[in-house]
């Protein structure tokens, strides 16, 4: 059963896009250049055009986000109006998708007609130089990151994050449901996107459509917050564990020692992966939660199915010494 969507790897983000998803956190305002806020980011790293703003171009990174600190604004106020109109026409002729002023410092009327006319975008953050390329670099590199979707659930169990999957109807939203009115969180319903974050983490999160609503066939969509409160759900989650349910058969084969750690591929990551079955009477909620606290375990460096084999091989060794 394959429900992961093909991968996908956005190659452009729009400076609209990085503005509007990151303007309170990076304490961003525009100022001028309104027209080009379509105009695409074609890399995930920020530029600082110190030697450009000189006049010297070559390897300039014309792509990237352009950082304008206290040393280009200082460099470009020590000039002629004519050399400095020069300078900056030269820069934004390059087609550079924003420029970025740092510590709120003032920008004039040159820099926005210059700005207007080349339809860039002047953008002025409250951010020092360093920590907004810091803070910014990382944000880019999110929304640079392949992702894929999920047929699935994702629930935050204690920490853990564990996505359920399986056929349809097989009550993955059911268990989740129950998970949550024990105390735990939900992430995803139904649809999980999940993104590879600096090629080690697969983070996991929903459409903001559908954030923190659940359908439960024979009732129908239900707001979880307004039901269990806020806490019950969760923005993203690490995925930690995937749980696949199947239907039980008579005969089918059943993990029964634990010993046998199977994994789940996702944009080329290797997820821990448990598989089971699904019958009447069964608590799944409960065996998903003890499922999570083995990963839990296992992450720390303990686990029970091996523990228990070691005592097992120690008890027959000294059976057999008995015996000799």
């Amino acid at each position: 059963m394959s429900d992961l969507a093909p991968e996908t790897r956005p190659e452009s983000v729009s400076v609209r896009e990085f503005f509007d998803s990151f303007r309170d956190m990076l304490q961003m305002e525009l100022l001028a250049g309104a027209d080009g806020l379509d105009n695409v980011i074609s890399e995930k790293s920020i530029n600082r055009p110190a030697l450009a703003v000189t006049g010297y171009f070559k390897e300039f990174a014309n792509r990237r986000l352009q950082l304008f600190g206290a040393g280009e604004m200082a460099y470009l106020a020590d000039q002629p109006d004519s050399v400095r109109e020069k300078l900056l026409d030269d820069v934004f002729s390059k087609k550079v998708p924003a420029v970025v002023v740092s510590r709120g410092l003032q920008v004039d009327a040159l820099l926005k007609r210059l700005a207007d006319k080349h339809h860039v975008p002047i953008i002025r953050t409250q951010l020092k130089s360093k920590d907004f390329s810091a803070e910014a670099t990382v944000l880019l590199e999110e929304k640079f990151a392949p992702r894929t979707n999920l047929h699935a659930t994702l629930v935050d169990i204690r920490g853990v994050g564990v996505l359920l999957r399986g056929a349809s109807g097989v009550g993955k939203s059911e268990c989740a449901l129950a998970l949550i009115e024990r105390g735990h969180s939900l992430v995803a319903d139904d649809f999980v996107i999940v993104t590879l974050i600096g090629d080690r983490e697969l983070q996991g999160t929903s459409k903001e459509l559908n954030r923190g609503y659940m359908e439960c066939r024979g009732i129908g969509i239900i707001n979880i917050a307004s039901i269990f409160g806020v806490r019950s759900v969760r923005r993203e989650k690490r995925v930690d564990l995937v749980v696949t349910f199947v239907l039980w058969q008579p005969g089918m084969d059943e993990e029964r020692s634990g010993l046998e750690v199977e994994t789940f591929e996702i944009l080329g990551r290797k997820v821990p992966h448990m598989t089971i079955p699904v019958r009447p009477g069964r608590d799944m909620a409960r065996l998903v939660e003890v499922a999570a606290m083995v990963q839990a375990l296992r992450g720390m460096g303990h686990d029970s199915a091996k523990e228990f084999s070691d005592r097992l091989i120690q008890h027959m060794s000294r059976g057999d010494q008995n015996k000799a």
